[in-house]
C-alpha cells in the first residue's frame, strides 16, 4: 500500500518561502517519478514540479527560477523548496506517485 503524506504548508507572506516535504512508504521510493502538483479554488489541479529517480527535474513555467523539486532516497522524502512566493502560489500542494498516487495535500496560502 502506497502512502504519501505531505507537510510543510502555511501562510507566508510575498517573498517569503517554505519548503514542503512529502514522505512516502510502501514501495520502492527510490525507482519512481514523484511529482508535486497544486489546486487552487475553482481550478484544475496543475503540475508544478517532478523528479525521476535518477534526479532528473522538470518544471511549470510558471515556477521555474522560484521552485526547486529534490528528493533523499535514503528517507524516502520529496522536497518542494519555494522561494520568492506570490498571491497567485495560493492553493493546496499535493504529492503524486507516477503510478497515481496522491498524498492529502497541504495547505499553502501566500497572503499580506
Amino acid at each position: 500500500q502506497v502512502q504519501l503524506v505531505e507537510s510543510g504548508g502555511g501562510l507566508v507572506q510575498p517573498g517569503g518561502s517554505l519548503r514542503l516535504s512529502c514522505v512516502a512508504s510502501g514501495y520502492a521510493f527510490r525507482i519512481y517519478v514523484m511529482n508535486w502538483y497544486r489546486q487552487a479554488p475553482g481550478k484544475q489541479r496543475e503540475f508544478v514540479a517532478g523528479i525521476t529517480g535518477a534526479f532528473t527535474t522538470n518544471y511549470a513555467d510558471s515556477v521555474k527560477g522560484r521552485f526547486t523539486i529534490s528528493r533523499d532516497n535514503a528517507k524516502n522524502t520529496v522536497y518542494l523548496q519555494m522561494n520568492s512566493l506570490k498571491p497567485e502560489d495560493t492553493a493546496v500542494y499535493y504529492c503524486n506517485h507516477q503510478n497515481g498516487f496522491w498524498g492529502q495535500g497541504t495547505q499553502v496560502t501566500v497572503s499580506s
